[in-house]
């Protein structure tokens, strides 16, 4: 029986890109364990929601604390799992967290403390109004491996300061980042039903969803993002969908080349171009154009690909195989519709089988699926423009809206342009670090998905709004209530008056016609 129930049990391999070694190997959480797992959220949450946000505030404290404390060993556990440069996983991955946690021990207090809304309205200044918000209850995320702490961490902190428990199924190929938050946050103090890792594949994540949990917060690509939409849908289960980009930067003819090429160099490689706000379509005024792939090209030629962590290395290798085909694919269909590769374009196995060349693509244009379909992997395509018109237009001529750029030395052309780009968050003379601004919300529009994180409006998709009303004449009845009449109204037509005509002399009218508003109900 025992044989049978471990040749039953699906597995997740942890693995270190870059060298192949195996780290660990783990089991599926099964549809029965998921659902003990939402069970015991559910019934511990109340205690956690009725704890006053001081005490979770200080238990976010000694969170980051400990996160401060164990930075490297962290830092180190993300490029064995995850690739990307020991720096970045440093800078991209636990100092985005940190301050995270900083933004809400600053001001989640405030922002759950209860919020008086004044009545404008004459027929209601009898009454008192409150805002509550009020956490949803059991918070389920679902988390992508490109990220593997920065991007699960800031929603769970966001939904435990707020109150909320948390079941979070990482990818299966990150599953060693999820446990080690979860050993942190336990150790700060988080009770262990309150934040809980189930580990698995695409099944443990289906059977999350459809567990008794209150809310999902999904990270991933777009046709997953719509079958958790259709399938939360009967349930009128919020949702909030993070589903990547296709973010490109522009470049006007006032632009520092020296700036901006680096800006491109970085904004398409860094974390081997695995990032949902990667530069993925980059358009140059033509007058640049030259010069600005000569300046991409020389300086992806300087960049060192190996190991991250080798603390000389720059672009890691790519999270699996099955990826870097996809990469792959797209470049040589563009080679074969006309694209000029300018540096890169292949793998390098002799690296690893995981190991993608830094790519410059010239040429490229919107017949080709390299310029439509989001990439995910180290590759730069840059197109001409000559017009801010025409720029504009290629922008947004994409089913994506997460994010974009704007490189100018006029500031404020480059806002006007802004306004007129379709994404959640535009950049004027920077790349993706929007994303390590914890006051700025990260979201976009169109495929991008629905909702937002970081920031005040992140804090907001983890609690209901209550309005609370309280009437400070309770022994009065409402001279609204039944008893209408011929002559009640005449009043109300003067009380409408009296408040909303344009006239002086027609709201006086109305004052006089209103006069025997306050006869007692009827009944």
């Amino acid at each position: 029986m025992a044989t049978d129930l471990q040749i039953a049990t699906r597995k997740v391999v942890s693995t270190n890109p870059a060298t192949g070694e195996l780290l660990r190997e783990l089991d599926c959480a099964s549809d029965v364990e998921v659902q003990a797992a939402v069970s015991r959220a559910r019934a511990a949450q109340p205690s956690w929601a009725a704890l006053s946000s001081g005490d979770r505030v200080r238990v976010l404290r000694k969170f980051q604390r400990l996160l401060h404390e164990h930075k490297s060993e962290i830092a180190k556990l993300i490029t064995q799992e995850a690739g990307k440069p020991y720096v970045e996983a440093l800078l991209t991955e636990v100092l985005v967290v940190l301050d995270a946690a900083r933004f809400l021990i600053e001001n989640a207090a405030a922002f759950l403390r209860e919020q008086p809304v004044p009545h404008g309205s004459l027929a209601m200044k009898a009454k008192t109004g409150r805002i509550l918000r009020e956490p949803h209850g059991v918070i389920a995320i679902v988390s992508p491996w490109n990220y593997p702490l920065s991007i699960p961490a800031v929603d769970a902190l966001a939904a435990l300061v707020t109150g909320n428990a948390v079941v979070l199924k990482p990818s299966e190929f990150t599953s060693l980042i999820a446990l080690k938050l979860e050993s942190l946050l336990h150790s700060a103090g988080v009770p262990k039903a309150i934040f809980q890792v189930v580990i698995g594949d695409g099944a443990t994540g289906a059977a999350l969803l459809n567990s008794e949990i209150d809310k999902l917060i999904f990270t991933g690509s777009v046709p997953t993002g719509k079958r958790i939409a259709q399938a939360a849908a009967p349930r009128v289960l919020p949702v909030v969908l993070e589903l990547g980009g296709k973010d490109p930067m522009l470049v006007l003819e006032d632009a520092e080349v020296d700036v901006a090429s680096s800006a491109a160099v970085w904004g398409a490689f860094v974390n081997a171009g695995q990032a949902c706000l990667s530069v993925e379509r980059c358009y140059v005024h033509r007058s640049l154009y030259e010069q600005f792939l000569d300046a991409c090209v020389a300086k992806t030629g300087r960049l060192h690909v190996g190991n991250g962590m080798d603390p000389q290395t720059d672009v890691g290798p790519m999270i699996h195989e099955r990826q870097l085909r996809i990469v792959d694919a797209q470049v040589e269909e563009a080679k074969a519709q006309g694209a000029r590769v300018l540096a890169g374009g292949s793998p390098l196995p002799e690296l690893g089988p995981h190991f993608y060349a830094p790519t410059v693509l010239a040429e490229v244009t919107h017949d080709m699926r390299i310029m439509r379909e989001e990439t995910f992997g180290p590759v730069l395509s840059v197109a001409p423009f000559t017009s801010d018109e025409e720029a504009i237009r290629l922008a947004n001529d994409s089913e994506f809206g997460l994010a974009a750029s704007i490189w100018t030395r006029n500031s404020k052309r480059g806002e006007a342009i802004a306004h007129q780009i379709n994404a959640g968050t535009v950049m004027v003379n920077d790349v993706i670090t929007c994303f390590g601004i914890s006051e700025a919300p990260h979201g976009g529009v169109k495929s991008s998905g629905i909702g937002r994180g970081h920031g005040r409006f992140g804090l907001e998709e983890m609690v209901r709004v209550k309005y609370l009303d309280t009437d400070r004449l309770p022994r009065m009845k409402k001279l609204w209530w039944y008893g209408y009449g011929e002559s009640f109204t005449r009043q109300m037509e003067g009380f409408v008056d009296l408040q909303f005509a344009r006239r002086l002399s027609a709201r006086v009218r109305g004052a006089l016609k209103s006069a025997g508003v306050l006869r007692p109900p009827k009944f």
